[in-house]
């Protein structure tokens, strides 16, 4: 995989599991499947953004999800 993947695929993890911390912090339960999603989701962006030489900026990650996205359809 290339970091582009890498880092579009940890960004996605992240942000899947915020509503499952949302029902865990709503309902009074610990929030054991988001945190384990946000670790591999935070593993995996830190490889991404540490591979990568210069890594990222903001402004390129919607680039980044386009050519990945693209990739995949291709």
């Amino acid at each position: 995989m290339s970091t582009d993947q890498i880092l579009v695929v940890g960004l996605i993890i992240c942000a899947l599991a915020i509503p499952s911390l949302l029902a865990a912090y709503s309902e009074s339960r610990p929030p054991r499947a988001g945190a384990i999603m946000v670790l591999i989701g935070g593993v995996l962006l830190a490889v991404a953004l540490t591979q990568k030489a210069g890594g990222y900026t903001f402004a390129e990650i919607p680039q980044v999800f386009m050519r990945v996205i693209a990739g995949w359809i291709k």
